[in-house]
């Protein structure tokens, strides 16, 4: 079965096609509908044709209007942009654990301020926190329906998910369509964990400025990677909440049935 594809681009952060990955029944997500990446601000088709032989017809931009503001998504010409922040009405000053995933190079910014705030695990349970709010915060619950209300679109094409670093928010959106999909959960913690190695690529300059200022590598590593724990929390939530996934796209993001159906109808091989 294949695996989904990682692009070798060098403007779009940690791009990942869900294409290949393994469903039940024998089945495959189909290729080259569901993309998901870290941010956009640096997005030229031009310069890698690969990009711009995706054809993306949607994008959908995660991410708080803060980082909307200060790195701007360039999508492809003709692409349509669905902002679906999952963080709406997050305060941004302080460090806390639904700002985390949405403030990553202010949070290591300082590694004082760090070590105060996010050291001794605090980090680990800042994002297990995070990972919750996806599952049960209002904000989190109007944006991932307006992800997958799109899917759903008779003329919704290529679609791109992303946030900052494709990792946290969108990696909670690609655990939520794997699993309605029909993949086990096993199938989509690798595909969530899979996205370490180039974000922390995409990452390495921060990473160093932080850990040469004395940072400790742990937080770091805590705030930049993911973790098993970091999904289990939300799944955890969701199984809590609402028992399994297709009551929690119903119910919890109120994407319904009919919607549903449309999008296994279009994305299962």
């Amino acid at each position: 079965m294949r695996m989904p594809h990682q692009f070798d681009v060098s403007t779009i952060v940690n791009l990942r096609d869900l294409g290949g990955i393994a469903l039940a029944g024998n089945s495959a997500v189909r290729p080259g509908l569901l993309l998901r990446s870290g941010q956009l601000d640096r997005l030229d088709p031009m310069a890698d044709p690969a990009v711009a032989a995706l054809g993306i017809h949607t994008v959908v931009d995660l991410r708080t209007e803060h980082e909307r503001r200060d790195r701007p998504d360039r999508v492809p010409d003709g692409a349509r942009l669905i902002v679906a922040d999952v963080l709406a009405g997050a305060f941004p000053a302080a460090v806390q654990g639904d700002q985390v995933p949405a403030r990553i190079e202010s949070v290591l910014g300082s590694p004082a301020l760090a070590e105060e705030h996010l050291g001794g695990g605090k980090a680990e349970k800042l994002l297990c926190d995070s990972y919750r709010a996806f599952v049960s915060s209002q904000a989190a619950c109007d944006a991932y329906r307006l992800l997958l209300s799109a899917l759903a679109e008779p003329d919704c094409g290529p679609l791109l998910f992303h946030c900052t670093a494709g990792k946290d928010r969108t990696g909670w959106a690609a655990t939520v369509i794997l699993l309605l999909l029909g993949a086990d959960e096993a199938t989509a913690e690798r595909e969530y964990l899979d996205v370490n190695p180039a974000v922390r690529a995409a990452f390495a300059p921060i990473i160093e400025r932080f850990t040469s200022a004395g940072g400790d590598p742990q937080i770091a590593d805590a705030i930049l990677g993911v973790r098993p724990a970091y999904l289990a929390a939300a799944l955890e939530e969701m199984y809590r909440a609402y028992g399994d996934v297709e009551r929690y796209v119903r119910d919890g993001l109120g994407v319904p049935d009919d919607a549903v159906d449309r999008i296994r109808a279009r994305y299962v091989a």
